[in-house]
């Protein structure tokens, strides 16, 4: 399952590099294979990202596929206004410590804290990308690199190998989308 959702994961990180919207169905995959291995190697907060995944990548085709403009172009890609990062920041605490506190007291997690704070900061990544926000791909940046630490802690070098890989396309990805901003 884990090789399966590293696959589906390779697909999405290149139609999310191209700005297609397509990337939201395989944005409905990918969470859907990894509810399984999360589950299994008892990342649970990783378990619960990915049903939010899943909403998200029905919001995101929601709003990629509305959000055309009068010349029927597609939605574009924008600066994230500086008036949201304070909120986003203020979601992104609650949202990490409510997860940890979970973990730590509802659980039999190794990992609470950096599995909360990928977590939280993926739930503030995605919602930036549903928007078409550039910034969001500095939020994944982050998301990778510490998601490949925490999978090679728990022997997922797979997704540990897929989440590096994520980490050095979100650099391309950022320097693409830049450029078709302009």
């Amino acid at each position: 399952m884990e090789l399966l959702g590293t696959i589906v994961g390779l697909i999405y990180l290149w139609l999310e590099y191209k700005a297609s919207i397509y990337l939201w169905i395989a944005g409905i995959v990918m969470p859907a294979i990894y509810l399984f291995v999360y589950y299994e190697a008892g990342l649970y907060a990783d378990f619960g990202i990915n049903v939010y995944y899943l909403l998200v990548a029905v919001y995101g085709w929601i709003v990629w596929s509305s959000g055309k403009s009068k010349d029927n172009q597609e939605l574009p890609i924008t600066l994230m206004p500086r008036s949201y990062w304070l909120p986003l920041l203020a979601v992104f605490a609650f949202v990490f410590a409510g997860i940890a506190w979970l973990l730590i007291t509802q659980t039999d997690s190794t990992v609470p804290w950096a599995d909360s704070f990928t977590t939280a900061l993926s739930i503030v990544g995605m919602w930036m990308l549903a928007r078409k926000y550039l910034q969001q791909w500095w939020v994944w940046i982050v998301v990778d690199v510490v998601s490949a630490m925490l999978y090679v802690y728990k022997e997922l070098y797979f997704t540990a190998a897929l989440y590096l890989l994520y980490a050095i396309i979100a650099i391309f990805g950022y320097l693409k989308w830049k450029k078709l901003m302009i």
